[in-house]
């Protein structure tokens, strides 16, 4: 099974979730379990959690001119606390985008081979997919593509103009939004799309899941961002119930005309309706006080 993780715009979160998805992953369901850190900006694991960068993504590709079989990508990838494990990119986009160009070329089927074997779940870290990313190529051949989003006015207004373009990558993505801004309600009725859930802001926890110290004043405060992991965690495996996929439609949903499952509404999102703008999302409410229950830190 190979995953998908993106954002479109700021920095969400995207390698945090890839790590907490590897470690909360149900433990009956492919124990073989990959964090792969395909940003052509570069990686962050190996810096946070004191790793060398070889092997890693640069040494894999290095290796696939020689032996493009999926087996090889697993030599190239080193075990982290807990079993899980980890192709780490190097920091810097120079090497990383040069490594990644060579997975996406000739060898653009090395990944998700190896994401094919039978208990193996790859969790692809493809970091912002700004236009012509060399991540494209892997992304595509996502069993699941997973777009990560704050839920602020700029934060929306970069995803409103890139789902119709990342819709044509994979029939099977979800909305996933985090932290605070505008109600759940709301994102999902001026976008047209029903997310997949909402993760909390939860420093502590990020913070210990990539290696940091979690801050002072969030240590005795529990987010919840592992509740909420493991439930995405538990529904992304289990694809024939999983809300993004579209055999498991709710009675009452639709399908856009760029693919994107849509719930009913009073206006139907596939009839010419244009990308909503921040502006579209700053009428009738206020992020900074919803209407609806949203996380908390």
């Amino acid at each position: 099974m190979l995953i998908a993780l993106c954002s479109v715009h700021g920095s969400p979160g995207v390698t945090t979730l890839a790590v907490a998805l590897a470690a909360h992953w149900p433990d009956t369901n492919r124990p073989r379990r990959l964090i792969a850190e395909i940003d052509p900006a570069g990686g962050d694991l190996a810096i946070r959690l004191h790793l060398p960068t070889t092997p890693g993504l640069a040494s894999l590709a290095a290796a696939a001119r020689r032996q493009p079989r999926p087996h090889v990508v697993w030599d190239h990838t080193q075990e982290l606390p807990g079993g899980a494990r980890v192709l780490v990119a190097p920091p810097g986009s120079g090497h990383a985008r040069a490594a990644l160009q060579i997975l996406a070329g000739a060898a653009h089927q090395l990944l998700p081979a190896a994401a094919r074997e039978p208990e193996a779940v790859v969790l692809a870290d493809c970091g912002r997919v700004d236009p012509g990313t060399p991540a494209e190529a892997i992304a595509r051949q996502a069993d699941t593509l997973v777009l990560l989003t704050g839920a602020r006015d700029e934060d929306l207004a970069h995803t409103a103009a890139r789902l119709s373009e990342l819709a044509r990558w994979t029939p099977r993505r979800g909305l996933l939004l985090a932290g605070d801004g505008y109600p759940t309600a709301e994102v999902e009725r001026e976008l047209g799309v029903p997310t997949i859930g909402r993760l909390p802001h939860d420093p502590a926890a990020a913070a210990t899941l990539t290696g940091h110290r979690p801050p002072l004043t969030h240590r005795r405060r529990a987010g919840g961002l592992a509740r909420h992991v493991a439930a995405l965690a538990r529904s992304l495996a289990t694809p024939a119930s999983a809300a993004v996929a579209p055999a498991a439609t709710a009675a009452g949903q639709q399908h856009t005309a760029d693919g994107i499952i849509a719930q009913p509404s009073h206006t139907d999102p596939s009839r010419g309706r244009r990308p909503p703008s921040a502006g579209n999302l700053s009428r009738g409410s206020n992020p900074s006080s919803p209407t609806e229950p949203e996380p908390r830190p």
